[in-house]
């Protein structure tokens, strides 16, 4: 990404991340559409109860990773080889570690997480099996994370799409031949994500065994580095804990919206699948930013840097918005896809309705956000988002909703703390050298 034409190398990388989290996104949505019409409105409801939760265990391990593929990105633009070996031999073994903690605490919290977020009576028994048997892959999803960082890291996006291709493929035949044929119940859903993510992971590995490059992993070099370790961390724990931060914000907000039932839930959750589909550009263009700035900064080519860091703010930014109005004309009839009960396909709308509009600010932050962590600049994001998305967020939820009891209030808080956090970037993008180390 240090060669070429800036716009062809950015819309490149992030196509195939595109394309792979749109199959990922689909699979995600044949699950909701199985359960919600085969097994009915409460378990919906069990699964939309789960994705915060889920995003808080994930999320600290998966920002170590984003780190972890700054520095890799560094390494490999500035072709430090000896360092990049031991970067990727280190993100691997830190992966297995990570992701055999994270398969322990899931299964075991999932109970207690799930009260703590007042999950109903009705769905609560759905949504702890749902949980549990999610993270039964746990280790598979984490080290899935660990090996398309190093591939998105060294430019690379191709081989993630094709792997989530026959993930996404294997979940939709699993799910359908776990839940509607034999009957399985919430629990084949869970079952089939986990074993996909299982089989991903494999495969990723197996190419980076199989590399020719100098980010290649050899089996007998997996270990943890103390001093490299040490530089993975300070890079990627200000994400992981901006994405754990933004995701316990998030359980909150599930919270307060599980107090209204288990329609409204479903409703959510409904509505959370489409805009799993807004989040494609701004997931694809704030890693391509991520990847291309950390590359050049790394080859010292800045006027490059900022040349792509304009493009790919214009274009995410762009997408997005144009996803975000589609959501929003054709809102009754998507959400009535999952669920054709009349009151779930209200509920979806009226957070369609509030949100959909405001999808430009999300991509904003996001975008500006992945230039940041490119640039080496992981603690400005993670303060940003401490601010705005957690702290204003759960202020503003925690008083207006005991002032107004309307889940309406609960759904502007996205669009009302998206604002801030892009506001305070775009002063810290115009106002300050973040090129400099």
């Amino acid at each position: 990404m240090t060669e070429g034409k800036i716009s062809k190398s950015i819309i490149l990388f992030a196509l195939p991340i595109l394309f792979g989290n749109l199959f990922q996104q689909l699979y995600t949505v044949v699950d909701s559409i199985v359960v919600g019409n085969v097994i009915g409105k409460e378990a919906l409801a069990a699964v939309s109860s789960t994705g915060s939760i889920i995003n808080l265990i994930i999320g600290l391990i998966n920002g170590i990773f984003v780190g972890a593929g700054v520095i890799i990105a560094r390494y490999y633009g500035a072709r430090n080889k000896e360092h990049l070996s031991l970067a990727v031999h280190t993100t691997m073994a830190f992966g297995l570690i990570a992701g055999i903690a994270v398969t322990i605490i899931g299964i075991m919290l999932a109970p207690w997480l799930l009260k703590v977020t007042a999950t109903p009576d009705d769905v609560f028994a759905d949504a702890v099996k749902y949980l549990r048997l999610y993270f039964v892959g746990g280790t598979g999803i984490v080290m899935y994370n660990a090996c398309m960082g190093v591939f998105q890291a060294i430019g690379d996006s191709r081989r993630p799409l094709h792997y989530l291709i026959i993930a996404s493929i294997m979940n939709i035949i699993l799910c359908i031949l776990f839940v509607v044929v034999f009957n399985f119940g919430i629990g084949g859903t869970a079952i089939a994500t986990a074993i996909s993510q299982v089989v991903s992971a494999i495969l990723g590995f197996i190419a980076l065994t199989n590399a020719d490059g100098d980010y290649k992993v050899e089996i007998k070099k997996i270990k943890i580095n103390g001093e490299m370790l040490k530089i993975l961390l300070k890079m990627g724990l200000p994400t992981g804990i901006q994405n754990s931060i933004v995701a316990f914000a998030n359980v909150i907000v599930q919270s307060n919206i599980n107090q209204f039932g288990s329609v409204v839930m479903a409703g959510n959750g409904s509505y959370t699948k489409l805009e799993g589909f807004a989040f494609l550009p701004i997931t694809s263009f704030s890693l391509a930013l991520t990847t291309f700035i950390g590359q050049n900064l790394g080859a010292e080519q800045y006027d490059r840097a900022k040349q792509g860091a304009r493009f790919g703010i214009i274009a995410g930014v762009s997408l997005t918005e144009i996803i975000g109005i589609l959501i929003w004309i054709f809102a009754p009839k998507l959400v009535a896809i999952f669920n054709s009960t009349p009151d779930v396909i209200k509920e979806g709308v009226i957070q369609a309705n509030i949100l959909c509009p405001f999808y430009f600010l999300l991509a904003l932050s996001h975008c500006l956000s992945g230039i940041l962590r490119g640039a080496g600049k992981t603690n400005i994001p993670m303060i940003v988002m401490l601010v705005s998305w957690c702290l204003i967020r759960i202020a503003y939820i925690t008083i207006m909703v005991k002032i107004i009891p309307d889940i309406r209030v609960v759904f502007w808080a996205y669009p009302l703390t998206w604002f801030i956090s892009s506001v305070i970037f775009l002063i810290y993008y115009k106002k300050t050298n973040w090129l400099a180390e």
